[in-house]
């Protein structure tokens, strides 16, 4: 048995990063702002398969930057995880806004 070169095979990596810039409004402690974004982070695990944690603004009491990474053959199907993404934190966390979001890709 022979192995298939890399040559031979199409093999298209995709990588995408989105960060979301959340705001917690009302937050009055780092604690109560983790235990507000923990639960998000852990079900946007599961829901979308996502490498994703918080990367910025660790030490803000009301805002955080979220990074997930997104892996796939294609930027498309990237791109489509990224705004299920974002439509998912709207629709199952509406107390909780939205900033701004951007989309890498490479």
């Amino acid at each position: 048995m022979t192995r298939g070169t890399a040559s031979s095979q199409q093999n298209h990596v995709a990588i995408s990063l989105l960060k979301i810039k959340m705001n917690f409004l009302g937050c009055s402690s780092l604690k109560e702002k983790r235990g507000r974004l923990l639960p998000i982070l852990n079900r946007l695990r599961k829901e979308f398969n996502a490498a994703i944690a918080e990367t910025g603004l660790q030490d803000v009491w009301q805002s955080a930057w979220v990074s997930c990474v997104l892996v796939s053959n294609s930027n498309l199907v990237n791109a489509q995880s990224a705004e299920q993404i974002l439509k998912y934190i709207e629709d199952h966390y509406p107390d909780e806004v939205i900033e701004s979001h951007q989309l890498e890709q490479r």
